[in-house]
């Protein structure tokens, strides 16, 4: 590794999309800074650096970035991977779970892209970061009011931020991946019953895997994107811009 190789911030690292980031990123070259809150649950994931942080916050989000700057330098790039999901109709969501929904997706968002935008406005250097939305923000469907706001929050974050900071050769874009095969959808793929239902669902057919989500990320970060930046790329089998043909 060379003083030139890129160092990649990616948090949410111990879940399905972000240590399948951190696993293609290494493999290709990359160094890799991978967070979550606790670092010894982050001893397999492929890094160079483990950082606890708390990155729903201000302070957390500094925290990483300071730490990853000691361990291995300033992080050139930043893949946000930090989220949750609530299924349920808005008049049976509370006040308390919508806040966490717009904690955990939205304000850690707002946090981590700031803390790194700052970092690279001292550094005086280009880069680029993705964040993660979902299919349910660009296209209604059914129980997932909360999800749904939260997500379109960071949609709308990533458009504004590439157009404030393009200037500055930073880039940002996010994906909206569509059902993925990770630990947060386990508890409804595990029944086959349902697994079957969520896949006819996307025209590609099946559940996609953490692995076709973090390529899609992987690229957006790589230099072969380098003309990109406002946009969310769906990652959904087709799901939100074509209909299955039913037979």
């Amino acid at each position: 590794m060379t003083e030139s190789t890129p160092i990649v911030l990616i948090t949410g690292a111990r879940g399905g999309i972000g240590r399948a980031l951190c696993h293609q990123l290494q493999s290709e070259g990359w160094r890799v800074a991978a967070v979550g809150r606790d670092a010894a649950l982050l001893e397999d994931v492929p890094a160079q650096a483990r950082i606890a942080a708390d990155t729903t916050t201000p302070e957390g989000a500094a925290l990483a970035i300071a730490a990853c700057s000691t361990q291995l330098g300033a992080p050139t790039h930043l893949a946000h991977c930090v989220g949750s999901t609530l299924i349920a109709p808005l008049h049976r969501t509370t006040p308390a779970q919508w806040r966490e929904v717009l904690r955990v997706n939205l304000d850690s968002a707002l946090a981590m892209l700031g803390a790194w935008i700052e970092s690279r406005r001292a550094a005086q250097a280009p880069g680029a970061a993705v964040l993660v939305s979902s299919v349910v923000a660009g296209i209604g469907v059914a129980n997932h009011e909360a999800i749904a706001a939260a997500k379109a929050g960071v949609e709308g974050l990533v458009r504004s931020a590439a157009a404030t900071y393009a200037g500055l050769g930073l880039r940002v874009n996010a994906v909206a991946p569509g059902m993925t095969d990770t630990p947060m959808t386990a508890g409804m793929l595990k029944v086959p019953a349902m697994r079957e239902g969520a896949g006819k669902q996307y025209p590609l057919g099946g559940v996609q895997t953490p692995d076709q989500v973090a390529q899609a990320m992987a690229w957006l970060l790589s230099d072969a994107a380098s003309r990109i930046t406002g946009h969310v790329l769906p990652v959904d089998g087709g799901f939100s811009h074509v209909r299955p043909l039913v037979k």
